[in-house]
C-alpha cells in the first residue's frame, strides 16, 4: 500500500513529526508498562477500530472483495487516504494469503481536505471503508481460511497523531452494497496528463452536463504536486481540464498519474481515474480556480481594465515615455490650429497603436502560458534582446529630439501624421505597460484564467484606458483649446524633452548590465554608437537636401552584424543576487516563506524588478527608509524579496496563485494568519511602519 509520508517543507516536517512521535510515546507508555503479553501489540487500535470483512466465498480467478471497516472512537479522530498529503501516513496492509493469490489496488472513498498549520491533509472523518480486491489462484481449492493479516495505520486529531496496529481475522458478512457505493468508482476511459513547466495538467473525461460545486483532485502519486496549492479547472466540452502546481521539492516526473476527482466539499462524491501521458487541450470555460471563489463581476473587471489603463498615464511606469507624451500633447495644440478631421484621425491612430500593442502582448502572454512557459505581464522586459532593442530605440528618439536628424514619419517629430501617431501608440504601450497600477491587478489576474476571447477584451480595454486622454483630445475641441498654442516654443520644447528620453536610455543601459552582464552591455553600447553615427550621417544629408536613408543602412550594417554575432556569445545567464537593502531582507523562496511564517513573527514579502519604475519609487519612498527599518526591527518583521528582473518560474507561479499578473506585489503575513493581506501597489511613506506597529 502507501508508505509513510512525511512533510513537504523540511523544517515544519521535522518539527511536526517529532511532536507526533513524542505524543505517540507518551500515549503508548501505559501499554508498554503492562508488558504487551503474548505478542499483543504495544499500541492497539483503540483510537480508530478496524475490522476485516470478506464477501462470500472465494473462487479461482474471480474477484473476491475484502473490506477494512474503520470506526473512530470520537469525532475528533480521523484516518488517512493512501496519499495522506503534507502530513500523516497511509496504511500498510499485510495479508496472509497463498502465494498464487493476487491482491489488487485498494479502493477508497472520496477523501476530504484538512488544513492544519498550513499543511494539507487527505483524511476521512467518521466511519469509512476501504475495499481490497483479491483474485484467488488454483490453491483456493484446498484453502480452508480464514484470511488474516496485520495493519499499520495512523489515527490523528488536529493536535496529535498516534500510530495504530491491528491483527486482523476476516469475518463473514458486512454491508458490502453500501461500502461499494461509497468507494469512488473508476472512470471507464483513461484520462490524459502533461507536465508543462511547473504545472501538472490533466484532461479528465467528464460529461459536460455534470455539475461541479467545488472540484478538487487528490493525486495518488507521491511528491508530484503541491497539495496545498490552488487548483484551476476549465471545461472543454466533455473534458475537464485541471491544472495543479508541482511539488517544488519533487521530481516533476511521472510515468502515469492516478487519483480521485472530488465533485465538491463534504459528501458530493467523485470518481477515481488513471491518466496516461498525452495531449491536454488549453483554454476552455473557467469552472474553478484561484480567482473563481472571489472573482469580481464582469463589469468590475471591465471597469478595472479601463480605469487601470487610464491611471497608468500618471503612474511612475510611464516616466520613460514622458517625452513622447509631452510631444504628443504639444502636437494636440498644433492640431487645433489645423482642422478637426486631422485631430480625430491622429487620435484614432494613436489609440489603435496602443490597443494593438496591448492586445498583441496579451495574446503572446497567453500563448506562452498555454505552451507551459511560466511568464507574466511585462515578460518582454525580461528578455535581454528586447531590452537592447529598446535601448537602441530610446537612443534614436533622443537623437531625434535633440535635432541630430529628422524623422517626419512618426509623430514625435514636428511633421507627424496618422502613421506617426500609430507608431507612437505602439511604442508608448510597449514601454509603459511593464508595471501594474491600481485597478489593473484584478483585471490582469483574471485575464490569465479567463477564456482567450474574454481575456483579449480585457487587454484591449487596458489599451483603450491608456490611450483615452489622447483620444479625448482628438474628439473634444475645448480640451485642445486649453493647451498652449503652437509656435517656435515647440522646437525648444522638443529639444528639452531629449533630456528625460536620454535618461531613459541610460536606465536601459543599466538594465542591460543587470540582465546580461557588463560585456553584454558593452557590445550593446557599441551597437548604439554605430546607430547614432549612422543617424548623424542621415542628419547631415537631410540638411543638404540629399537622399539620406540608404546611407544609414551602409553605416549601421557593420555594427548590426557585429552585435548579432557578439551579443549571444557574451551574454551571461545571471542568477539572482541579493539586493542591497538597509532592511535585513532575504531572497524569496517557498521554503524561506514557510520557515519565516513558522517562526510566528510578521512577514513582509514583496516582489520587484529593476525595470519596474513604480517598484523603484516605492522602494525609495517607503521601503528603504530608516523609519521602516526601525519599526521592522522593533516588531521582529522578516523581510523576503522576490526579484523578477529576470524570468523566474517560481516567482511567476507564486504571483499567479495570488491573482497577480505582474509587479509590484506587496504581501503582509500577520502572525498566525492564513492568507496574507495584499498592500496597495503605490505605498505611502509611513504605511509599512504603521503596519509593523499595528501587528505587534
Amino acid at each position: 500500500m502507501h508508505r509513510a509520508r512525511i512533510f513537504t517543507t523540511p523544517m515544519r516536517q521535522l518539527l511536526a513529526w517529532l511532536l507526533a512521535l513524542a505524543a505517540s510515546v507518551m500515549l503508548a507508555a501505559p501499554a508498554i508498562a503492562q508488558g504487551g503479553q503474548g505478542g499483543d501489540p504495544l499500541i492497539g487500535s483503540d483510537n480508530i477500530a478496524v475490522t476485516l470483512h470478506a464477501e462470500g466465498a472465494p473462487a479461482e480467478g474471480r474477484e473476491w472483495l475484502l473490506a477494512l471497516h474503520f470506526v473512530p472512537r470520537g469525532p475528533e479522530w480521523h484516518g488517512y487516504w493512501s496519499n495522506p498529503g503534507d502530513a500523516g501516513a497511509g496504511m500498510q496492509l499485510k495479508l496472509d494469503l497463498p502465494p498464487d493469490w493476487e491482491v489488487g489496488e485498494a479502493r477508497y472513498p472520496v477523501p476530504r481536505q484538512l488544513v492544519v498549520s498550513g499543511l494539507m491533509n487527505h483524511i476521512y472523518a467518521g466511519p469509512y471503508t476501504v475495499l481490497v480486491p483479491v483474485t484467488p489462484g488454483p490453491s483456493v481449492k484446498g484453502w480452508s481460511g480464514p484470511v488474516g493479516g496485520t495493519l499499520d495505520y495512523l489515527a490523528c486529531t488536529d493536535q496529535i497523531c498516534v500510530p495504530q496496529f491491528a491483527r486482523l481475522s476476516a469475518q463473514a458478512g458486512g454491508d458490502f452494497a453500501r461500502w461499494r457505493a461509497a468507494a469512488a468508482p473508476l472512470l471507464d476511459a483513461n484520462a490524459r496528463f502533461a507536465i508543462s513547466g511547473k504545472t501538472l495538467r490533466l484532461a479528465i473525461p467528464l460529461p459536460e452536463a455534470m455539475g461541479l460545486d467545488a472540484p478538487h483532485v487528490f493525486i495518488a502519486n507521491d511528491r508530484l504536486v503541491s497539495y496545498s496549492a490552488a487548483q484551476t479547472f476549465r471545461r472543454r466540452g466533455d473534458l475537464l481540464v485541471a491544472e495543479i502546481p508541482l511539488d517544488e521539492f519533487g521530481t516533476g516526473k511521472a510515468a502515469s498519474v492516478s487519483g480521485i476527482l472530488a465533485f465538491g466539499d463534504s459528501d458530493a462524491g467523485g470518481f477515481a481515474f488513471k491518466a496516461d501521458l498525452g495531449a491536454v487541450p488549453t483554454g476552455g470555460e473557467l469552472v474553478a480556480g484561484p480567482q473563481n471563489s472571489a472573482a469580481p463581476p464582469v463589469w468590475t473587471l471591465v471597469l478595472g481594465a479601463l480605469l487601470g489603463g487610464l491611471i497608468l498615464n500618471i503612474m511612475p511606469c510611464v516616466f520613460p515615455i514622458l517625452s513622447l507624451k509631452a510631444i504628443a500633447l504639444a502636437r494636440a495644440g498644433e492640431r487645433e490650429a489645423a482642422n478637426e478631421g486631422r485631430a480625430r484621425a491622429e487620435g484614432l491612430a494613436y489609440t489603435a497603436g496602443v490597443v494593438l500593442a496591448c492586445v498583441g502582448l496579451g495574446a503572446l502572454l497567453l500563448a506562452l502560458r498555454a505552451a507551459g512557459e511560466q511568464v507574466g505581464w511585462a515578460f518582454q522586459l525580461q528578455q535581454p534582446g528586447v531590452v537592447v532593442g529598446l535601448l537602441v530605440l530610446a537612443a534614436a528618439i533622443t537623437a531625434n529630439f535633440a535635432g541630430l536628424f529628422e524623422l517626419p514619419a512618426i509623430s514625435v517629430s514636428m511633421g507627424g501624421e496618422k502613421t506617426g501617431a500609430f507608431a507612437t501608440g505602439l511604442l508608448a504601450a510597449f514601454v509603459a505597460t511593464p508595471c501594474t497600477g491600481p485597478f489593473m491587478a484584478a483585471a490582469l489576474g483574471a485575464a490569465l484564467v479567463l477564456p482567450v476571447p474574454q481575456a483579449l477584451v480585457l487587454f484591449a480595454l487596458l489599451g483603450l484606458g491608456l490611450a483615452l486622454p489622447f483620444l479625448a483630445l482628438g474628439f473634444v475641441p475645448p480640451l485642445r483649446r486649453m493647451l498652449p498654442r503652437p509656435g517656435a516654443w515647440m522646437e525648444r520644447f522638443r529639444r528639452i524633452m531629449a533630456i528625460p528620453m536620454g535618461l531613459t536610455a541610460l536606465a536601459l543601459v543599466w538594465l542591460t548590465v543587470q540582465l546580461g552582464g557588463r560585456p553584454f552591455a558593452i557590445v550593446a553600447l557599441v551597437l548604439v554608437l554605430g546607430v547614432l553615427v549612422a543617424l548623424f550621417v542621415v542628419g547631415r544629408l537631410q540638411r543638404g537636401g540629399k537622399m539620406a536613408w540608404p546611407a544609414f543602412g551602409l553605416v549601421a550594417a557593420p555594427f548590426l552584424a557585429f552585435a548579432a554575432i557578439a551579443l549571444p556569445h557574451v551574454y551571461e545567464a545571471r542568477a539572482g543576487t541579493a539586493r542591497a537593502s538597509i532592511l535585513a531582507s532575504q531572497p524569496f523562496s517557498a521554503e524561506a516563506l514557510a520557515k519565516a511564517r513558522g517562526e510566528g513573527k510578521p512577514v513582509f514579502l514583496y516582489f520587484t524588478a529593476d525595470w519596474c519604475v513604480t517598484c523603484k519609487v516605492n522602494e525609495a519612498s517607503s521601503i528603504e527608509r530608516e523609519s521602516t527599518r526601525a519599526a521592522f526591527e522593533k516588531a521582529g518583521v522578516t523581510v523576503l524579496v522576490g526579484d523578477w528582473t529576470r524570468r523566474d518560474a517560481a516567482i511567476t507561479q507564486f504571483l499567479t496563485a495570488q491573482g497577480a499578473a505582474g509587479v509590484p506585489l506587496y504581501l503582509w503575513y500577520a502572525p498566525g494568519a492564513g492568507a496574507p493581506a495584499q498592500l496597495p501597489q503605490v505605498l505611502t511613506p509611513d504605511l509599512l511602519a504603521r503596519k509593523a506597529s499595528g501587528d505587534r
